[in-house]
C-alpha cells in the first residue's frame, strides 16, 4: 500500500481511539476540578482569615522575588509574576503545580541515578573534539558544549543519511529491522496501531520469535488520541517489552507536564533513526488530517548509535521506580567497525530534568556561528527573547535567515501565537516562509554547507523546557548537503509572507495575539 491511500479504521481502531480520547477527557477534567476546589478553598481561608490573606499576599511577594531572581529566561518569569500577582491563590497554585515541574525532587533524584549508570558508557575521545574546534570553531564550540556540559561525545566513524521523505525512512527502517540479530529499542511520543505500525510489528514479531530482544516505549499523552491502554498489553502479550511514559492521569502530579517527545528506533547498537515523523500514518501520508504532511529524519550508522542506546535506557529506566540498578548495560554498547565516513556526528538529548536548555543553546550556537546562512524548519515559532535576539542580530550582520513554517496548522490557537512572532523578526531582516500544501513538521537547522541539526526539537518552549528531546548535530559530510536541498525544495513550495509581516497590517498584532504572546510558555 502506497502512502498516498486512505483507509477506513477497522471498528476496533475507531473504539481505541475514542476509548483514548475519553480517558483524556476524565483525568482533564478531574485535574481541573481539582485545582477548582483548592482555588475554592484556599479563597474562602482568606476570606474568613485577614491573617491568612496576609499570608497569601506575603507568599505571593516572596515567590515573584523568587522567580525574578532565579536563572529562568525573562519570557518565562514574565507571565508567572503578572499571573502570581494579578490573581495570587490561582498564580500560586498553578506554579508550584506547573511552573515548578521540571524540579520534581523524587524524578530528578532517580534520573541522577540513571545517568550516573549510563554515563561512564561512553567512550571519550578529547581528540576529536579538539579536530573539530581545529577545522571549525564554532562547530568545535558546539561540540565541546555537548561533552563537557551535556555528556554526549562526538564521533567521526559514523555514517549519516537524510531523508527528506518519511516514507523512504520507514522502508528504510523496515529493513533495518528485518536484519536485526540482538536487540531493537523504539521510543516515540506518539504510535497509532494501524496501517504504518502494522508494518513495523509484523517484523518485531518475528523478531521476538527468532530470539532478538525488543523494547518499544511510547508517551501516554503523545499516543492518547491514537491508542489505549490495551496497546501495551497487546504487545506485552506478543513478546514484545512495552512500555508507557508517564501515564496521564487524574491527580495533581507535576511531572504530568514533562513528556517524553523523543522518537528514537536503534538495531543492534548499529544503526539508529531519529526525526520529527512519530509512527503514525499521517506522519506517511497515509492519512490526510492537514492535507499534506512534511517531515524528515536522518539515519546514522556507527559507533555514535551508542550515544542513542544511553538515550533510550534513561527514559526506558525513568519509568520504573526501582529500575534494575544492578543490570548490565555494557552488552548494548556496540564495538562498530570503522567507516569511511566524513566529517562529525554527536548525538545528544535534553531533559527537563536539569538545568540546561540543551536544544535550545545548541540552536543559539548554530546561529552565533553562521557566516554566510542558518535556516530552520520548525512546525512552531515560540520563542524566547535571547533565541529571537540570536536570529535578528544573525539577520542585522549580514547572515542570511530563514524559516520555514506550516501553511495549514494542526493547532489554530499555536499557529497564532507562531505568527505573532513574525513581525518582530521580519522587522531585523529574517526571511519566514509557510509551507501552502500543508502541514510541515519538520524540525531542521542547516548553515553555511558546513553543519547540521536534526531531531525531534521545535523552535517552542515546550521542547526548550518542558519535554524530553532529542538530536543530532552532525557537519562535513554529504547529508548536510542534503538537508539544505530539501530546504530549498520545501522553500519553492511555501509562500513567502515576509514582507506582509514586516510592513502590512498582518504585522501589528492583535490584543488576543498580545494576550496568547505573553502567556505562551504557560501552553
Amino acid at each position: 500500500m502506497t502512502g498516498t491511500q486512505h483507509t477506513k479504521l477497522a471498528p476496533e481502531r475507531k473504539a481505541a481511539r475514542k476509548n483514548g480520547i475519553f480517558r483524556f477527557i476524565v483525568a482533564l477534567a478531574a485535574i481541573i476540578a481539582e485545582i477548582y476546589l483548592i482555588v475554592n478553598l484556599f479563597t474562602r481561608l482568606n476570606d474568613y482569615s485577614e491573617w491568612i490573606s496576609l499570608s497569601t499576599r506575603v507568599l505571593a511577594v516572596l515567590l515573584v522575588l523568587f522567580i525574578y531572581n532565579t536563572g529562568y529566561n525573562s519570557a518565562f518569569k514574565t507571565p508567572w509574576i503578572i499571573l502570581i500577582l494579578a490573581l495570587p491563590i490561582f498564580g500560586i497554585i498553578m506554579f508550584l503545580l506547573v511552573g515548578l515541574n521540571a524540579h520534581t525532587f523524587t524524578m530528578k533524584k532517580r534520573y541522577r541515578e540513571i545517568d550516573e549508570k549510563l554515563e561512564p558508557l561512553l567512550n571519550v575521545n578529547d581528540d576529536i573534539t579538539q579536530d573539530i574546534r581545529d577545522r571549525d570553531s564554532g562547530a568545535g564550540g558546539i561540540a565541546y558544549y555537548l561533552k563537557n556540559q551535556a555528556d554526549f561525545p562526538a564521533y567521526r566513524d559514523t555514517d549519516v543519511t537524510y531523508f527528506s521523505d518519511t516514507n523512504d525512512a520507514l522502508e528504510s527502517m523496515l529493513k533495518d529491522l528485518r536484519r536485526a540479530k540482538h536487540f531493537i529499542f523504539m521510543e516515540y511520543f506518539a504510535i497509532d496501531d494501524k496501517i504504518s505500525w502494522h508494518r513495523i510489528e509484523e517484523i518485531l514479531v518475528e523478531k521476538v520469535r527468532a530470539g532478538v530482544e525488543v523494547r518499544v516505549f511510547y508517551d501516554d499523552l503523545g499516543s492518547i488520541g491514537f491508542i489505549n491502554t490495551a496497546f501495551s498489553k497487546k504487545l506485552n502479550g506478543l513478546g514484545i517489552k512495552c512500555r508507557v511514559f508517564n501515564p496521564f492521569f487524574p491527580g495533581l502530579n507535576r511531572f504530568l507536564n514533562n513528556r517524553d517527545h523523543r522518537k528514537i528506533t536503534i538495531v543492534d547498537g548499529r544503526v539508529a533513526y531519529t526525526g520529527g515523523y512519530n509512527l503514525a500514518d499521517e506522519y506517511f501520508n497515509i492519512e490526510r488530517p492537514y492535507k499534506a504532511w512534511k517531515d524528515c529524519g536522518i539515519r546514522i550508522c556507527g559507533s555514535a548509535v551508542n550515544s542513542m542506546t544511553v538515550i533510550f535506557l534513561e527514559n526506558w529506566n525513568a519509568t520504573k521506580k526501582h529500575f534494575e540498578k544492578d543490570k548490565i548495560y555494557d552488552k548494548y554498547m556496540t564495538a562498530v567497525p570503522e567507516t569511511s565516513a566524513k566529517g562529525f556526528v554527536v548525538p545528544f538529548s535534553d531533559s527537563p530534568m536539569d538545568n540546561l536548555q540543551v536544544g535550545e543553546d545548541v540552536y543559539i550556537s548554530m546561529i552565533n556561528r553562521a557566516e554566510n546562512y542558518v535556516w530552520f524548519m520548525t512546525p512552531y515559532l515560540i520563542i524566547t527573547d535571547e533565541l529571537k535576539t540570536a536570529l535578528s542580530l544573525a539577520a542585522m550582520r549580514g547572515v542570511d535567515v530563514r524559516i520555514i513554517t506550516p501553511g495549514v496548522p494542526d493547532k489554530k490557537l499555536v499557529y497564532s501565537i507562531t505568527r505573532s512572532f513574525y513581525h518582530a523578526l521580519c522587522l531585523k531582516g529574517v526571511k519566514i516562509y509557510e509551507w501552502t500544501p500543508g502541514f510541515m513538521h519538520g524540525k531542521l537547522c542547516v548553515s553555511d554547507d558546513t553543519v547540521a541539526v536534526c531531531g525531534t526539537i521545535n523552535l517552542d518552549y515546550r521542547s526548550f523546557y518542558h519535554h524530553f528531546e532529542n538530536g543530532i548535530f552532525y557537519g562535513y559530510c554529504d547529508a548536510v548537503i542534503d538537508a539544505k536541498h530539501d530546504f530549498e525544495k520545501t522553500q519553492s513550495e511555501c509562500s513567502d509572507v515576509t514582507l506582509d509581516y514586516k510592513v502590512g497590517r498582518k504585522g501589528i498584532m492583535g490584543l488576543w495575539q498580545m494576550f496568547l504572546r505573553l502567556f505562551a510558555e504557560l501552553l
